[in-house]
């Protein structure tokens, strides 16, 4: 199984998808890793990526979660995943599970404000506001609860 964990920046993707792989002794990989080097300058520099600088982002993703389904590996994956469209390529069949991690934008823009050494900045995140296009049909959890409250309802809505 692959645990697709979206949400905007700052919404715990990273801490809780370490956490949860942990907890499963499975594998955890970041999207943020997959960032072609031009698309890691846009958003050092303020700039907003667009579906063309996520493309070929998306299909390196799709490509690995290819993989991993094919050696059967379970995987927790970090990803924004904005957008219906992008989500119509990473979630390839049933054994991709999407968990939307919900919060609201003071929330998050609190927790970017303490953030350090990392290229998403305060500043884009009303560009991804505006990108979120919000699932329906998934485990959705709110992410002003504790990551290992977060980690618990997630692992009971999955059934593992």
């Amino acid at each position: 199984m692959i645990i697709l964990l979206m949400g905007v920046s700052g919404s715990g993707k990273t801490s809780i998808g370490k956490l949860l792989a942990e907890s499963l002794n499975w594998e955890f990989s970041d999207a943020d890793t997959f960032h072609p080097p031009a698309n890691i300058e846009k958003m050092q520099g303020g700039i907003p990526l667009n579906d063309a600088d996520r493309m070929p982002w998306l299909e390196d993703l799709q490509a690995a979660i290819k993989n991993w389904q094919q050696e059967n590996k379970n995987v927790v994956l970090a990803c924004s995943a904005l957008k219906a469209s992008y989500r119509q390529m990473l979630i390839i069949d049933n054994r991709v599970q999407l968990v939307y991690l919900k919060g609201a934008f003071d929330v998050i823009e609190k927790r970017l404000k303490t953030r350090q050494n990392h290229f998403m900045t305060e500043k884009l995140l009303k560009s991804q506001f505006y990108d979120l296009e919000e699932p329906n049909n998934c485990i959705c959890v709110d992410v002003s609860e504790s990551p290992e409250v977060i980690v618990e309802k997630i692992r009971k809505a999955l059934g593992i």
